[in-house]
C-alpha cells in the first residue's frame, strides 16, 4: 500500500460512509428548507447556550469578593 493509496482510502470512508447524513440533509433541500438545515440550527443553539454560560460565569467571577489579588509590600 502506498501513501496515495492511503489518503484514498481516507478519502472513500470519508465520501462513501460519513457523509450520507449530509447528502440526505443536501437532497430534502428541495422539499423543506428548515429540515435541511436543522443541522445547523442545532449547533447555532449550543452555541448561543454555551455564549450565555459563559458570559454568566465571567460575571460571576467579576462580582466575587473572594479571590482578590493584592500586592502587600510589608512582607
Amino acid at each position: 500500500m502506498t501513501w496515495k493509496g492511503f489518503w484514498e482510502a481516507i478519502a472513500s470512508i470519508f465520501e462513501d460512509a460519513l457523509f450520507i447524513p449530509y447528502d440526505a440533509l443536501r437532497n430534502m433541500e428541495l422539499s423543506t428548507w428548515w429540515g435541511a438545515n436543522i443541522i445547523s440550527w442545532i449547533f447555532l443553539l449550543i452555541g448561543a447556550a454555551a455564549f450565555i454560560y459563559w458570559m454568566l460565569q465571567l460575571n460571576n467571577f467579576h462580582e466575587s469578593t473572594d479571590s482578590t489579588y493584592t500586592y502587600d509590600e510589608t512582607h
